[in-house]
């Protein structure tokens, strides 16, 4: 009998018009933003913010921003370079309560070349991985499965969003 693998909060993403050239930005109004719940804030400290990925490579994929939009590494102020680097710290410990798993992927996308899909707006992966969570999905349809929703998921970190 053949299983059936519903990821339904994908369809947006997989319906939404293809813009051409440089996405509207969304973090500077998730920076002013006080609504958590909305845009799945998980924590917010003075220069900067973790917010889970809309598009995730795994359960849990966070993104690691600072507030004020910057481009690259040597554009951060001594302040908003602390608080990042303690913020991707943060990120990966809220994870490792929340979802105890096996190891991390935490990285930078510099530019549209690397692969960043706003390159305008520096921002830092943090994603955990478990032992075998790669499947056969991404390899021959492109496609991830998730097994728990957005907004499951950002219950359950935001109850170590603190910690």
């Amino acid at each position: 009998m053949m299983e059936r693998l519903h990821s339904y909060w994908r369809v947006n993403y997989i319906n939404a018009p293809k813009e051409s050239g440089e996405k509207k930005n969304p973090f500077p109004e998730m920076a002013k933003s006080r609504d958590f719940k909305k845009f799945h804030i998980v924590w917010k400290g003075k220069f900067t913010f973790i917010v889970m990925n809309k598009y995730p490579y795994n359960c849990g994929h966070l993104l690691v921003l600072p507030k004020r939009e910057v481009g690259d590494l040597e554009d951060l102020k001594p302040a908003e370079k602390s608080e990042f680097f303690d913020s991707i710290i943060r990120a990966k410990r809220i994870l490792r309560l929340a979802l105890n798993p096996d190891a991390f992927n935490v990285g930078f996308n510099l530019g549209a070349g690397a692969g960043a899909g706003i390159p305008s707006h520096l921002h830092c992966h943090v994603v955990p991985r478990w032992n075998g969570d790669t499947n056969f999905m991404p390899v021959i349809s492109d496609t991830r499965v998730l097994p728990q929703s957005m907004d499951s998921m950002w219950e359950r970190l935001r109850e170590f969003a603190d910690k």
